[in-house]
């Protein structure tokens, strides 16, 4: 039997250099050196050296690929280039996000003779005291959480498309908080709650006397934004008068405060949210091509809470902790089966909505079924289900008028308690009832 080298220790000494975590291992997924920050970070009882990356990382006892996950070192072998990927490793903290970027080392043969692998904590999904953490496991979730972690650093436009409910500021502010900028200031406008009146002195300012009212000089949040990320939620409810105006800004990177001639330059990263089929408003007109193009540089879709069912339980607990610090609830099985097998119209929000219902209406420390909402205790399958663009033909005003009106017709209750399944202020389903045409409570 062949007795391995071991490797080199001018190699082993540069990585102990590194600030990052790094190791070095072989083609046989042996780790054969782990520097320091590795050992900070990751570091067990028990050394890693001598043992295989996945079954360190993963607790496996096969390699990632044969067990349903991505390789970088099979991918590597395979292309001989520098490989990266996102994995979630176990540590002595718990399971944590890890960026991982695999770089083949040759021989004076051209072989690969080693692998030297960065992992990089993923900052995007850790609790911080500012921003809660970005939860899940389910395969949707984790591309979707890829996709962050790659554009996060650079300064490329996000588009975040995804139904109501599924968390796309969440997602925005982790995005900037993997940017360079993360220490510069996040912007959010909810462009449906803008009139088209308003739209340009809220966003780019107003000189003194502009217009009647305008007593002061304002700077608007495109400057209140500088230096940091600008996220404008709902971009699909910008009209079209308007959205002219944000074109410009894109295109040419400068702007004009209401009332003034003096052109400004933005320093900005532009990050914006639809629940709209902006593709589809584009083919009837209803949204400009060219935004569109500029908006849609690096889309990124948020999958559903029924789609990731998987992530309920470990939500219903970060949820609980937030919606009722204090009480350390636990949910029964039976509960949490309810809560698992639920449609969620209202996605993550609704969710917490529920939750917070359930923990007022539990006198114990332990949530049960009838603590639950009535819409959880439905049959499977009695409940409405989300009226799907791809299921329902006409326009998008058709399809989202059907939703609605499904959801107002099979819900008992007041307004107030319809806006809250929702997780919408009243005032804002008011407004959405009143466009679509959809009578309120009480109307006739």
């Amino acid at each position: 039997m062949e007795i391995e080298s071991p490797p080199l220790p001018e190699l082993v000494s540069f990585l102990e250099t590194l600030p990052v975590p790094h190791i070095l291992c072989n083609a046989e997924y042996r780790i054969l050196a782990a520097n320091a920050a590795y050992r900070a970070r990751f570091g067990e009882a028990r050394s890693c050296v001598g043992r295989t990356c996945y079954e360190v990382s993963h607790r496996y006892q096969v390699p990632c690929d044969q067990a349903g996950e991505t390789c970088p070192l099979r991918r590597s072998l395979a292309s001989g280039q520098r490989e990266r990927v996102l994995h979630l490793h176990h540590t002595p903290r718990g399971e944590d996000y890890v960026n991982l970027e695999l770089s083949p080392l040759r021989d004076v043969h051209g072989d690969i003779a080693y692998f030297v692998e960065k992992m990089e904590p993923l900052e995007t999904a850790r609790e911080r005291a500012d921003n809660p953490v970005l939860i899940g496991r389910a395969p949707a979730f984790q591309h979707m959480l890829e996709m962050v972690s790659r554009v996060a650093p650079s300064d490329a436009t996000v588009l975040l498309q995804g139904e109501s409910g599924t968390g796309k500021e969440l997602v925005a502010k982790a995005i900037h908080q993997g940017s360079r900028r993360s220490d510069a200031a996040f912007v959010a406008v909810d462009c449906s709650g803008l009139p088209e009146t308003l739209f340009e002195s809220e966003l780019f300012g107003y000189e003194r006397g502009a217009f009647t009212g305008a007593t002061v000089r304002k700077p608007g949040l495109v400057e209140s934004a500088s230096g940091g990320t600008l996220f404008l939620d709902e971009v699909g409810d910008i009209p079209l008068g308007v959205q002219v105006k944000l074109l410009r800004l894109l295109e040419t990177g400068s702007y004009r405060r209401v009332g003034s001639t003096e052109p400004r330059q933005a320093d900005i990263r532009l990050i914006s949210a639809t629940h709209r089929p902006l593709r589809r408003m584009v083919e009837q007109a209803q949204f400009r091509q060219d935004l569109y193009f500029r908006l849609n540089t690096f889309p990124i879709d948020l999958p559903p809470l029924r789609e990731r069912r998987e992530d309920v339980p470990p939500l219903v607990e970060a949820l609980l902790a937030r919606v009722a610090a204090r009480r350390r609830l636990k949910v029964a099985p039976a509960a949490m089966r309810r809560l698992v097998d639920y449609d969620y119209p209202g996605n993550v929000r609704e969710l917490r909505n529920l939750l917070e219902r359930a923990s007022l209406m539990c006198d114990g420390d332990v949530i049960e079924e009838r603590n639950l909402a009535d819409e959880l205790l439905q049959p499977a399958g009695h409940a409405p289900a989300p009226v799907a663009a791809r299921d329902a033909g006409g326009t998008w005003n058709d399809i989202e008028r059907a939703a609605f009106r499904q959801l107002v017709a099979s819900h008992q209750g007041s307004r107030r308690a319809l806006a809250r399944k929702l997780g919408l202020s009243e005032r804002s389903l008011y407004r959405k009832l009143k466009a679509l045409g959809i009578k309120a409570e009480g109307e006739r």
